[in-house]
């Protein structure tokens, strides 16, 4: 029995390892390390990294706008949460709920740690599905630490190992032609993040796709029809997303409260905004790193589609495009749910011994890079005890 989930055991390890390592300096009150200033507030700088407060505020209030303006101090509109939607706080609230001595911070804590390690096993057993199992190991182990960025979203609170590990979940049922499950952990990722939805659109394609050509001689009605309907639970992601406005139209009387939340929607006419100093959300013109972005993932698409690996390939391309959109100058965390299939798309490298070598070298400046940045992404929180 052990032997059969060794891997799964071993990952786990890692995952909370790497984690604990990145936390070890904060822990400990170092007061610089490497030459690098750290905040002398403990494990408070790991809870108050952005924008894990805001998501306390949203378990703790379940988006009711008096709670919100009488209980809470940051600067920020009650509509201002309802672009933190609702499964990432709901969880922290349930966490919170059952083992009260954590408390919502430390609720939230538990909660990405859990989700970091679902998301790194769903990429093992993707990577196995797709054909790796020799390296699979290997693979998820490099996923743990690469991207930096990844590293340090899953070591504060953070909704995006619950968006990635949904979204990974739902594509590996989807291929296994369980789309029950592909629907729900679809849904599940519409409920983390507003991009969610991109992920329906690229299942929606994978279904259309094979059938496209007789769309040539057939009437619509009579083609819609001939689509498989055993498919159909794909749509309980759109559903979620209705859901969701629904819930925001009770507690804040506006359905398209998302739409209301002030600077919160990065998405920028034409594209490739991100090279504009002048928006509002990058303010630097210091951005040629953008174009390794860019470049890495229109490559990996590109594989993907070569490769045929059919919805993977259909969400990285469209998730790419929507990123060329994209006016943030954190666009290495926007474009994170590409990370698992580009590892996919270029795994013939990643495995090779010069790889191995250059990540051994890269492990370095990995940490320095996580704790410097964890150091300086601080939410200012001046009461705590309204987030406890």
């Amino acid at each position: 029995m052990l032997g059969k989930y060794k891997d799964l055991i071993i990952l786990a390890i890692i995952t909370l390892l790497t984690t604990f390592l990145l936390w070890l300096p904060f822990f400990l009150r170092i007061p610089s390390f490497w030459g690098i200033k750290l905040p002398q507030d403990g494990m408070a700088t790991i809870v108050a990294n952005f924008d894990g407060p805001y998501y306390i505020v949203a378990a703790k209030t379940l988006y009711d706008s008096k709670q919100i303006e009488e209980n809470f101090s940051f600067p920020l509109p009650p509509i201002y949460y309802s672009a933190h939607y609702p499964l990432f706080p709901i969880l922290i609230r349930v966490v919170a709920t059952i083992f009260p001595f954590l408390g919502y911070p430390y609720a939230m804590i538990v909660v990405t740690l859990i989700t970091s390690i679902f998301a790194v096993w769903i990429f093992y057993l993707l990577v196995v599905d797709l054909g790796f199992r020799k390296v699979a190991l290997w693979l998820a182990i490099l996923f743990t630490i690469f991207p930096a960025r990844w590293l340090i979203v899953r070591s504060v609170g953070s909704p995006e190992p619950l968006f990635l590990a949904a979204i990974m979940a739902a594509i590996y049922y989807f291929r296994k032609q369980n789309f029950w499950l592909a629907g729900i952990f679809g849904a599940a990722a519409q409920a983390t993040k507003p991009p969610g939805f991109l992920l329906f659109l690229a299942f929606l394609f994978a279904v259309v796709a094979p059938h496209w050509r007789k769309l040539a001689h057939t009437d619509t009605l009579t083609w819609l029809k001939s689509l498989p309907v055993k498919t159909a639970p794909i749509f309980l992601i759109p559903a979620t997303l209705l859901l969701i406005y629904i819930w925001y139209g009770v507690q804040y009387g506006n359905f398209f409260a998302y739409f209301n939340s002030g600077d919160n929607i990065h998405l920028m006419f034409p594209p490739f905004q991100i090279f504009n100093p002048g928006q509002a959300w990058v303010g630097t013109f210091w951005l040629e790193e953008i174009i390794w972005i860019y470049l890495f993932g229109a490559l990996g698409a590109l594989y993907l589609i070569k490769q045929k690996k059919g919805g993977i390939a259909a969400f990285a391309a469209i998730f790419f495009v929507s990123i060329l959109f994209v006016s943030h100058r954190d666009i290495a965390r926007y474009a994170l749910p590409m990370v698992p299939f580009l590892f996919i798309a270029f795994a013939k490298l990643l495995i090779s011994r010069e790889f191995k070598w250059v990540v051994a070298f890269l492990i370095i400046p990995i940490y320095l890079f996580s704790v410097a940045f964890i150091a300086g992404n601080v939410t200012p929180i001046p009461d705590w005890s309204p987030l406890l």
